[in-house]
């Protein structure tokens, strides 16, 4: 019976030994009596027991690697301290198993070491505005060293830029004469166009004014033009209509007494304006108009008797 537990106690532990499965997104590295025989891949793996042995495992999932933050100096001799964040993978389990003791320490150190060496070609203004450039840098640098130890640099971010408190609060002050600027400026914006809108207004409001004047005095003119026309018109038919009277049968003593008329009222109305009376210079004129104005009368008088029947 104790024969029979410690056969099944060994075959148990030759199954172990001999058997292995990988969890996906993994690799293992085997050796062969202490030299590299392979990686295996995820599944189900046999392996001879007791001279076979996984001397590595590697997760060939992407990992994330806190940089620690340090101290750079800058082109212009400023302090400037830098926090990042590394992101890589394993590729070649085997390299990395034997490319470095450690290729985690090995890609902090360098990327360090290339970061220092980055932002010590800029300037502090530069820094800030050109992290991509930096991010792009340090990638570049640590995926071609990072190859001999079997691991991608997929990307570098910096998490932080802090320059020293003195450097802060003139920056905060220079920021905030920025603004005060524009804020002038573009206080100063406003009050121009408002006064180009109210200039523009005024004239917009003098051009109608002065159309409206000229299309009154046009308006007044043809209003003018039209009485003017309106009166020759009713005088020449006055001077036709008298022009017919005139010579029609009778016409002729009519005016003779319409003038005599005419003539004595204004004797009489010349006499009534003075306090001296006025005779006129030859009496016959007087009588000449009366006796006209008699014989006119009486001609009219004897035709109208003639007319009747």
């Amino acid at each position: 019976m104790e024969v029979v537990l410690i056969v099944l106690v060994i075959a148990v532990v030759f199954v172990v030994r001999s058997i292995k499965v990988v969890p996906q997104q993994h690799a293992w590295v085997v050796e062969r009596l202490g030299k590299y025989e392979s990686t295996l891949a995820p599944g189900l793996n046999l392996l001879v027991p007791f001279i076979d042995r996984v001397a590595y495992q590697h997760s060939l999932k992407e990992i994330p690697l806190d940089v620690p933050s340090q101290v750079c100096i800058t082109k212009d001799n400023t302090q400037l301290t830098v926090d990042g964040i590394l992101y890589f993978q394993v590729t070649d389990a085997m390299r990395a198993s034997y490319g470095s003791s450690n290729y985690i320490i090995a890609i902090t150190q360098l990327a360090q070491t290339t970061l220092r060496s980055v932002i010590g070609r800029m300037e502090l203004d530069k820094t800030f505005e050109e992290r991509a450039a930096i991010n792009t840098s340090v990638v570049l640098s640590l995926d071609e060293a990072a190859l001999n130890w079997g691991v991608k640099v997929l990307r570098y971010e910096i998490k932080d830029l802090t320059p020293p408190a003195e450097i802060l609060r003139s920056m905060q002050a220079q920021i905030t004469a920025e603004r005060e600027k524009r804020a002038l400026i573009a206080a100063s914006e406003g009050r121009r166009q408002e006064q180009i809108n109210i200039a523009t207004g005024a004239r917009e409001a003098a051009i109608a004014r002065s159309e409206g004047d000229k299309q009154a005095e046009i308006n007044k003119a043809q209003g003018a033009a039209a009485a003017i026309t309106a009166v020759a018109t009713a005088s020449a038919d006055a001077i036709r209509q008298i022009a017919a009277a005139i010579g029609s049968p009778g016409g002729e003593q009519a005016v003779q007494l319409k003038v005599a008329e005419k003539a004595i009222d204004a004797y009489h109305a010349l006499a009534k304006t003075n306090n001296s009376m006025i005779v006129p210079g030859n009496m016959s004129e007087v009588s000449g108009l009366i006796a006209t104005a008699m014989a006119v009368m009486k001609g009219a008088g004897a035709g109208a008797a003639s007319a009747k029947p």
